[in-house]
């Protein structure tokens, strides 16, 4: 068992009073991990019958499971296809809470690593917006590997503080999640850093800046929209007393119910009280989640806020037109045309050497956008050589040449280190499936694929 601060052991006992035994016994538990489907690219239940270990059905969420094996997901080819994100168990129970809907416009707000954005990505199947937002530079390229990596196309990322962005976009999105940067309690078996770094001013400090980023994320909700605050901690000053210093500031949001079969009630006000006496005290706030070890997940805070009034009807900008022609953008209309049997619905753009399919109604911003829609080719030497991404986000029916793959054949591995392997289908770049998911393209030739897929991505 870990040994915990003493400080964070007395804060928990003062909180949960008669459960505090309890919740420390449930660190003796096995620490478990979990996978979650990715259902824009594979149906779970194919999922499961090719994948070589035994899922659990998680509580979390539709398609998330526990995986009580070891498992190296990176020698995994159904992993570099993006069939699949490992993730804690509870860490996608805010996204259940979210609910994303296909055509709604949805912010992340703290995106990185990707893994509630590509939950989310799932939920509109490319339809609609996500913007994808994360502060720290290195974290943010490490968000766009994932979201290529499983397929998404209809997404935005920023590398912008929460602040300039949200002013920006204010009352853009249907649907807003704050997963603050926090204290990490309940990352304490998972994170050796969480567990060391901790301290009574660390949460002081982190309560304080979630509380900035939570009163930016009201900014982008639309009437009657949903704003979703999220932690993986346990500190009452990051959750409960965070919604409820939030609610006094803004009237304009309400707290709601939470119903879901995960976890449990957060605490009422009086409890909360305990740490704050000047919240006021009516507030519901056990409508708000909590999940602890004992309940299947190591650790999270959901609140439920949604913004009052009715809707507007959205604004959508005219997408960009050239202002004179682009050989560029001539070349990726017949590649698009050449790869698919119908065009992928976006508008092409060039920034640069890259040309990219964009999500239709995108604000023009000034904050830093590193990437927007899907990179369709780098112009090289006044030619286009097709991008990596947009294969990997294809939809193998829709494709004119496809190499589909069992996770049993000897070329699929061969694939995944770069190798040439053989084909039985038409000339001209073809996307490769894994078990139906996409993981990359080459060029057919005489019955012989040559290997496109990026040398920075291929097993040893």
């Amino acid at each position: 068992m870990i040994s915990l601060p003493k400080a964070f052991c007395e804060r928990m006992q003062r909180l949960l009073d008669d459960e505090y035994d309890r919740f420390i016994q449930s660190y003796e538990q096995p620490l478990r991990r979990g996978l979650r489907v990715n259902t824009q690219k594979i149906a779970a239940d194919h999922f499961r019958s090719v994948f070589p270990h035994t899922l659990i059905p998680s509580p979390f969420a539709e398609d998330a499971f526990y995986l009580d094996a070891p498992h190296k997901a990176g020698a995994d080819p159904l992993h570099h296809a993006g069939a699949y994100y490992m993730q804690e168990p509870s860490a996608s129970s805010a996204v259940t809470v979210l609910a994303p809907k296909p055509q709604e416009y949805i912010l992340d707000l703290c995106a990185a690593p990707g893994g509630k954005s590509t939950q989310i990505a799932a939920a509109l199947g490319n339809t609609g917006l996500l913007w994808c937002n994360e502060y720290v530079r290195t974290r943010a390229h490490i968000l766009l590997q994932n979201l290529e990596r499983m397929g998404v196309r209809n997404a935005v990322v920023t590398n912008s503080d929460t602040t300039p962005l949200c002013d920006e976009l204010e009352g853009m999105f249907d649907a807003v999640l704050a997963d603050v940067p926090c204290s990490g309690e309940g990352m304490f078996r998972k994170e050796d850093m969480a567990l060391t770094q901790w301290s009574e001013a660390l949460v002081a400090e982190c309560a304080a800046r979630g509380a900035t980023i939570l009163d930016n994320a009201a900014k982008a909700v639309r009437d009657g929209g949903r704003l979703v605050y999220s932690t993986c901690t346990f500190a009452p000053e990051e959750n409960e007393l965070q919604i409820a210093h939030f609610l006094q500031k803004h009237p304009e949001f309400e707290l709601m119910p939470i119903e879901v079969s995960f976890g449990r009630a957060a605490f009422n006000a009086q409890t909360a009280a305990l740490f704050d006496p000047s919240i006021d005290r009516t507030l519901p706030l056990s409508y708000c989640r909590r999940i602890f070890p004992a309940d299947g997940g190591e650790g999270h805070f959901i609140a439920l806020l949604k913004k009052k009034g009715d809707p507007a009807p959205r604004h959508t900008p005219a997408p960009p037109h050239p202002k004179k022609p682009d050989a560029a953008l001539q070349q990726a209309q017949a590649l698009l045309e050449d790869c698919f049997k119908q065009k992928p619905c976006g508008t092409l753009a060039r920034y640069g050497d890259t040309v990219r399919l964009l999500p239709n109604g995108l604000p023009t911003v000034s904050v830093p956008v590193l990437a927007a829609g899907v990179a369709i080719g780098i112009v090289a030497k006044n030619r286009l050589e097709p991008h990596h991404a947009l294969f990997a986000s294809a939809a193998p029916s829709a494709c004119r040449r496809c190499v589909s793959l069992s996770i049993d054949d000897p070329r699929t591995a061969k694939f995944v280190h770069g190798e040439e392997i053989s084909v039985d289908i038409d000339n001209g770049f073809a996307v490769v499936a894994i078990e139906g998911a996409a993981v990359g393209f080459g060029k057919v030739s005489n019955h012989t694929l040559k290997n496109r897929y990026p040398k920075g991505l291929r097993t040893l």
